[in-house]
């Protein structure tokens, strides 16, 4: 018979943040872990996601977005790699089968089977799971159409995307790589261990928070580009938007595809509540060089899941694309992983680990 926990714990919004989340905006509470019920699993947690994206669900600017967002005393939620617990007799799914499902930031889920899903054996750990690959993926596939011989430019290149995106652009056939990033710690890690053929470090939105001036940053960052790409890009994969997407449009080379995955110049703004990030952008060049810009989501291309699972595996194994991870051990260091997310200190997917506890 299995035994069911006599307590769990979860993180819960304390206060709408003013600005960035602070740790004190959020709250590990202990609760009584959820009952058993038709139609459900229950799931033991090992390891959720901390991603940016909670910026904007914290903030309450969530309208318009194809999810919930958060009020004060709600669990935080996202993707998790937990174990079943329990499962009802009718389902496909057995105690001890590990699952992907949507509600992290807990102890114990009480998930619907139809929202969980099975951890592909293709993947050599479980955690890759939690990856954001498959939207780089998708990106570089179904919109940008990598091709050999292609300068490509991922902006954000240290996050949970920007950290596979280069690489999988190299696998696509891209002959130099560029990314942008907020340090030259990171810029360093990008080139030696994820082999970035260069990386800027001017013009992030960090720069503009502390007080220099827009035209300043946009100078600079445009400078470091036409350096690193003298005859222009071919592609970019966007995380950030803002002046670094207004001096990629001005770098294209004709026939350009841009592919716009994220916000991070509005979303991790200090000001605001992460729900837009307005910029400017040069339309007449785009018309001249027939240029496509384009936003994805992985709604729009559910095929593109299967299949990166699949090749994601097996570079993976065959040592051809690295999972850069930024790991905290324990529930109650949660608040701390998104502090230092949104304050530009981590490195890859941030993850935390939910160790076995009675």
């Amino acid at each position: 018979m299995t035994t069911l926990p006599r307590t769990s714990r979860e993180v819960r919004l304390a206060a709408v943040p003013e600005g960035l989340p602070e740790p004190t905006d959020l709250t590990v509470v202990e609760t009584a872990p959820p009952d058993p019920a038709p139609g459900h699993v229950l799931v033991r947690n090992r390891h959720f996601q901390v991603f940016g994206g909670l910026r904007t669900l914290l903030g309450g600017a969530a309208e318009g977005t194809p999810v919930p967002g958060l009020h004060p005393g709600d669990a935080l939620y996202g993707p998790a790699v937990g174990e079943v617990v329990v499962a009802p007799p009718d389902s496909p799914l057995r105690t001890g089968d590990l699952v992907t499902h949507l509600l992290g930031w807990r102890e114990y889920a009480l998930v619907p089977v139809t929202g969980c899903a099975p951890v592909d054996p293709a993947l050599p750990e479980p955690v890759a799971r939690l990856s954001s690959g498959s939207a780089a993926y998708g990106a570089l596939t179904r919109l940008a159409d990598v091709r050999r011989g292609d300068v490509v430019l991922v902006t954000g290149a240290a996050g949970g995307v920007g950290s596979l995106a280069g690489q999988i652009a190299r696998l696509l056939g891209a002959a130099r790589v560029i990314g942008s990033t907020g340090s030259p710690g990171k810029a360093e890690r990008l080139t030696s261990e994820l082999g970035y053929d260069a990386v800027l470090t001017g013009g992030s939105w960090r720069e503009r928070r502390d007080g220099t001036d827009d035209r300043a940053a946009y100078r600079a960052f445009s400078a470091q580009l036409a350096q690193a790409a003298p005859e222009g890009i071919d592609v970019l994969l966007d995380n950030v938007g803002g002046i670094q997407l207004t001096a990629a449009v001005d770098a294209a080379r004709q026939g350009a595809r841009f592919a716009l995955v994220g916000a991070l110049s509005g979303q991790l703004a200090a000001a605001g509540a992460g729900a837009t990030a307005p910029t400017r952008i040069d339309a007449f060049r785009l018309v001249v060089k027939g240029m496509s810009v384009r936003g994805y989501t992985g709604v729009d291309h559910p095929d593109v899941e299967a299949e990166w699972t699949g090749r994601f595996g097996g570079w993976l194994r065959s040592g051809d694309i690295r999972l850069p991870l930024t790991r905290f051990e324990g529930i109650e260091r949660a608040p701390q992983a998104l502090w230092e997310l949104t304050r530009g200190q981590t490195f890859g997917t941030v993850v935390v680990d939910l160790p076995a506890h009675d």
